[in-house]
This record gives C-alpha cells, structure tokens and sequence, in this order.
C-alpha cells in the first residue's frame, strides 16, 4: 500500500542534534531494500542534503530550498526555481531585513550557502553533512541563481520582516517559517507539496501510496499532498492548529519517524534494531 516515504529533516527524521541516528539508518536502509522509494524534502541546501543523504546510506529524491530545487538519486537536477535577480537585489536591503542589523540574512546559491557575516554556531546544524557557509557581501550580489533568501533571528524581528515582505511583495513570494528563528523566501510557485508531486508523477505512483512526515509551517502542503501524512508529536503547535487532522505520531529526538515506521510496514525487529 505504501510505496513512497516522504520526510522532512530538522525536527522530524534528524534527532535533537540535528544527525541521524543508527536506528534511523537501519530503518530505513531496510524498507529501501525492500523496494520503498524515499523522498526527503527539506528547506537545507542540496549540497547540505547530499551529505546527510550518505549517511543515511539510500538513494533518495532531494526535495531541497523547500521544493526550489529537486534532484533525481544520481544527483540530476529534475527540477529547478529560481528567485528573480532583481527580487533577491530587494530582498537583501535593510529596508526589509532591518536597519538594526540584527538579523542574519543567507542566500543559497545553486553550489554555495552565502552568508552576510560570521556565524559558526551554526554550523552545530550540519556536524552530519560538513556543509559549510561563505561570508560574501550580499548587497552587492547580482541575484542570479539563488533558489531561497534565508532570514535567521528572534521571532520578533523576523515578523517585522515577514509585514516587510508581505507590504512590499504580495502574494509574489513564498514566506514560511521552518523554526521560529527562521524565515524563508523562495518563488511563489515553490512548495515543498508540489515538489512532491512532480516527484510522484516521475516514479508513477499516485499521492495515496505516499507516507510524509513533518514538523513545521514549511511542511504543511507536503503533509496535504501525501495520502497518508503524519506530524511530530513535537511539531509547531501552529501547525497542529493548522492541520487538526493530520495524526501526530512520536517525537524526532526518540526516532519518532523510524518507529513509525516500522508499525506501518510491521517490521517485526524494531525492539532488536
């Protein structure tokens, strides 16, 4: 009955470290060999992805910038959206970031993560992959192949930028949140759930086949896309407000995924695992 597992990374398939656990390795590699098709789709970079892609040891579509890009298992990119040049040059002004300063502004670029300053306490997020950023001058970027803007910083500054980006651009762009402290800007005709769709219409299996796991706002047409979604038990309370429906299972930093897992296709080692 199920045919394509569909899976967000922070706060759903990745631990309170942000890295995969053995248990999760194990679980997974097992319903690959037995013919289950992985999709993980994330709002990190595709560099970012691949690494923790290999450690996981499967051979997985990567839905990545929140569906800006998707690559097939041998790393072909099957699908990709940019953000408009001159709407990046926009994005980066103090204008809609903030004169304060305060908020680290990140654009993924299609082989690089650039950053506007300093920051390695972020880097504690990609221990799995070794992905790592650049420090560049982004305003004076030309905008040309960046797939997401990423805003990091208190939740009460990053919602003075969203009233910023939603007076200055509408409904022209795709504005969520993945954690509290981070605000992402991709295209508006990006979306995790439609990355999912194209994945699906490419392997041939119909949405009711598919299995997605989620834990924050950017996960919520993922979750309305597949035919059998499931949510953190530890996910955004405005998520479960938004989706009441959706069944909420164990928590990321127990290897909520992976369990589950193992009930829906009764694999019968999950205390010996």
């Amino acid at each position: 009955m199920y045919k394509v597992i569909a899976t967000d990374l922070d706060g759903t398939l990745l631990n309170a470290d942000h890295q995969v656990d053995p248990f999760t390795v194990a679980t997974v590699r097992k319903l690959e060999s037995d013919g289950v098709q992985f999709v993980i789709a994330t709002g990190r970079h595709f560099c970012d992805v691949a690494g923790i892609r290999d450690i996981l040891g499967i051979k997985p579509y990567l839905i990545t910038s929140n569906g800006a890009r998707i690559h097939a298992p041998d790393n072909t990119v099957i699908h990709a959206d940019d953000l408009p040049p001159a709407i990046v040059q926009r994005l980066v002004q103090p204008r809609i970031v903030g004169e304060h300063g305060r908020v680290i502004v990140n654009l993924f670029a299609d082989q690089a993560w650039l950053i506007d300053r300093d920051a390695p306490e972020l880097l504690k997020f990609h221990q799995d992959s070794g992905f790592t950023y650049e420090v560049a001058e982004l305003l004076t970027h030309d905008g040309v192949d960046i797939a997401k803007v990423l805003y990091i910083g208190d939740p009460a500054d990053l919602a003075k930028v969203a009233a910023n980006l939603a007076r200055e651009f509408g409904d022209a762009l795709y504005v969520t949140y993945s954690l509290p402290d981070c605000l992402e800007v991709m295209t508006s005709n990006v979306s995790k759930g439609r990355a999912l769709q194209i994945v699906l219409e490419r392997v041939g299996v119909d949405a009711a086949h598919c299995v997605a796991f989620g834990d924050n706002m950017n996960d919520i047409d993922l979750l309305e896309t597949a035919g059998h979604p499931f949510m953190m038990n530890n996910a955004n309370p405005d998520l479960m407000t938004r989706l009441p429906d959706v069944p909420r299972i164990g928590n990321n930093f127990e290897a909520g995924v992976a369990h589950h897992l193992r009930k829906l296709f009764s694999l019968d080692d999950e205390l010996t695992a």
